[in-house]
């Protein structure tokens, strides 16, 4: 109880959020652990997802991919992306070692979510499509990716969680972020440092859910997240991991 006494003064302390080292420097470090990470494993799992699901092919190569930041632990990734860094590439101890590992952390969630939810577009909505004359684009553009979007979204989102909650670990590796003040508490056996670090990662954690799920609702028409709950709930047993 103590400790979280002294975890909630830090925060309430208006000089712990100022300086090179304070809780907004923390905080832009944080979010530069996360950001990249995130973009890059959307950018490569989404569009793959999509055409996996779209032509129903391509399922087992994907996944044995995206699978690596699931089998391999985080931290193994972040050990190897820091020799990688430093004796391949010569960047020397830096928060790239951290999106790295990251970067795979994301894969599944984003990959196989999306591969589920557009391979499991209702066949009826996909042939009355083709049936009105569109190709392959439209249709996967027009039909297939709107009416899974719901399900893409909610990938983003829990993708983008686990990135916030796990990238604690690239103070490890000079990474920054809110991982300083839990590695730094721990450390100096200053416990309301510690726990102040783990509560600000929660609240950034559930504040980019929140970000990512308002995000959904100006792009997602209404009619299309009302049965989004139900659609998770499907592709996570299609896909064999619960969401």
């Amino acid at each position: 109880m103590e400790a979280l006494i002294d975890a909630v003064g830090f925060l309430a302390d208006p000089g712990n959020w100022a300086g090179d080292r304070g809780i907004l420097v923390r905080l832009i470090e944080h979010i530069q652990l996360c950001v990249p990470a995130l973009l890059a494993a959307m950018v490569v799992a989404i569009p793959a997802g999509v055409l996996a699901g779209h032509h129903r092919r391509g399922q087992a190569i994907g996944t044995f991919i995206a699978n690596v930041g699931r089998a391999i632990p985080t931290l193994a990734l972040l050990v190897f992306g820091l020799i990688l860094s430093v004796r391949v590439l010569g960047l020397g101890i830096s928060y790239w070692p951290t999106v790295f590992a990251l970067f795979f952390l994301a894969l599944h969630p984003l990959f196989t979510n999306t591969y589920t939810a557009v391979k499991n577009v209702d066949r009826s909505l996909v042939e009355a499509a083709r049936g009105m004359g569109y190709d392959e684009r439209r249709l996967l553009l027009e039909v297939e990716v709107p009416v899974a979007s719901p399900v893409i979204f909610t990938a983003i989102r829990i993708a983008a969680v686990q990135v916030v909650a796990t990238a604690p670990i690239g103070a490890l590796a000079a990474g920054g972020g809110f991982g300083r003040f839990v590695l730094d508490g721990f450390g100096s056996r200053d416990y309301g440092l510690m726990y102040a670090g783990i509560i600000l990662i929660a609240l950034l954690a559930l504040a980019t859910e929140r970000l990512v799920d308002a995000i959904e609702r100006v792009a997602v028409p209404d009619g299309l997240r009302l049965d989004a709950e139900d659609d998770v709930v499907s592709v996570a047993a299609a896909s064999g991991r619960a969401v």
